[in-house]
């Protein structure tokens, strides 16, 4: 089991504890114990998860809804006025306002831990992944991705469908597909990946994020159909350079 795999193991598991007899989570938990970088992030993860369980508790229905909502139930068998509005419906839109707000409010952490994911991945991929592909329609990206004018914060001209189908690199995560193309700009190696927004609905990432590991560094983002990771030996600067 990679680390990449053990944090998508451990990344359903509930900080409260219950889990901890699952046997699911064992070899992931053993890992994490033995692992200091992973042992690291899946405490991290676990605080994370405790905040927004923390949060959620906080969110309380508005006083009385239970009994409004009988009243209205009550009030609904007798003729009413066409403009009547039951009490039971303000109190259950004011409920829905409160849970909409702290979905909200939580809804940016839930992408941020998807992309998250995805870098993590990216960059265990490089570390230890056997990198390789071929194929026109990669060659061809390939050479526009190593041109020090192209921009990849610019949309990409990607066909997903053509690279996976003619020999690029093609990577299992969460279940689906993803594409790796290598390029060299100035003598060093960048490695994209490349995941559809269609497979990863929750994974939006509107800014470029960038992550410094050790002798990795990588930059993150989306367009409208695709999310991006590259990750290089080059340094951050370099990666910078490439939007």
């Amino acid at each position: 089991m990679t680390n990449t795999e053990a944090k998508f193991l451990l990344g359903a598991y509930r900080a409260n504890g219950r889990d901890a007899g699952n046997a699911l989570f064992g070899e992931a938990l053993n890992q994490a114990k033995a692992d200091p970088a992973l042992g690291s992030w899946f405490a991290r993860a676990q605080a994370h998860d405790a905040a927004v369980a923390a949060r959620l508790q906080e969110i309380a229905p508005p006083a009385g809804l239970r009994e409004a909502i009988l009243a209205g139930a009550r009030a609904s068998r007798a003729p009413v006025a066409k403009r009547s509005f039951p009490t039971a419906w303000l109190a259950l839109a004011a409920s829905v306002a409160v849970l909409l707000t702290a979905t909200m409010a939580l809804w940016p952490n839930r992408m941020a831990a998807q992309t998250a994911r995805f870098t993590a991945f990216a960059l265990d991929d490089t570390a230890h992944g056997k990198h390789g592909g071929h194929g026109e329609a990669m060659g061809a990206l390939q050479v526009m991705l190593s041109q020090p004018t192209t921009h990849l914060s610019a949309r990409l001209p990607v066909d997903f469908a053509a690279l996976r189908a003619t020999g690029c690199r093609t990577l299992s995560f969460a279940g689906h597909d993803v594409l790796e193309v290598c390029f060299n700009r100035d003598g060093r190696w960048f490695h994209c990946y490349i995941a559809s927004r269609v497979d990863f609905p929750g994974m939006s990432n509107p800014g470029a994020e960038f992550v410094q590991q050790t002798q990795l560094a990588s930059v993150s983002w989306s367009d409208a159909t695709y999310h991006f990771v590259v990750v290089s030996e080059a340094g951050l600067d370099a990666v910078k350079r490439l939007l």
